[in-house]
């Protein structure tokens, strides 16, 4: 209201200046005059009608403001939705976080992590913006895409072939040294680590980490003895 007073205090004064002006520029006849101040009045009423307009927009504005929800009463009226509060949708955060931590680093197995998100997409908290995408589409696909590596291969022996050779192959160890283990995984089917057959068809275990940087270390220590 003080704006709407404060604008037509100087339209007014305005308006008289401007005829002040023209009356002294150019001498008026009484129709002309009374023309002149007809079509002012007709624009201050005017200007006067768009000012209570955008005095009522404003009014109705800071309305609307008054009675916006805060973003706090807005997110848990969300939550009830799906029937969590803010501590489940946090507790559900950090699940979600968790797994898709593992699965970017393929602890496996694989198909635990497959049992974990599945769980998560039963969960109705998964349903709201901030997770479904994520939970639904984004992580699925890292799993599908996440190929696991065997945790034992299956080896036919043909002519020639030795423990350590085969454990020399790059398919498995790619390093003789670790020969033990396979010997020790076959040992009802290896009577003589020095003698296998043809034929024969050996299990061949992944290393551990713990086992891959032993038979590395022995690798590396490894000195031949001098040619006579």
């Amino acid at each position: 209201m003080k704006l709407s007073k404060y604008l037509l205090s100087v339209f007014t004064l305005l308006l008289f200046f401007s005829i002040s002006v023209l009356a002294q520029e150019k001498e008026m006849t009484s129709d002309e005059w009374t023309a002149e101040m007809n079509r002012l009045q007709t624009q201050k009423q005017s200007l006067t009608e768009e000012i209570n307009s955008m005095t009522t927009d404003v009014n109705n504005l800071k309305d609307q403001v008054n009675n916006l929800k805060s973003y706090e009463d807005c997110m848990n009226e969300l939550y009830a939705l799906v029937g969590a509060t803010k501590a489940d949708v946090d507790k559900f955060r950090d699940a979600v976080s968790e797994l898709s931590g593992k699965i970017n680093r393929k602890e496996g197995p694989k198909a635990d992590r497959q049992k974990d998100l599945d769980a998560l997409k039963q969960n109705k908290i998964s349903a709201l913006p901030e997770f479904y995408d994520k939970v639904h589409n984004q992580m699925q696909r890292a799993l599908d895409s996440w190929v696991e590596e065997p945790q034992e291969w299956s080896y036919t022996v043909v002519k020639g072939d030795c423990l350590w050779n085969i454990a020399k192959k790059k398919d498995y160890y790619s390093n003789g040294f670790a020969w033990p283990k396979i010997y020790k995984a076959n040992r009802d089917k290896i009577k003589n680590p020095n003698l296998i057959y043809p034929k024969q068809v050996f299990t061949i275990p992944k290393l551990t980490d713990e086992e891959k940087a032993k038979y590395d270390t022995i690798r590396k220590n490894y000195k031949p003895a001098p040619v006579q």
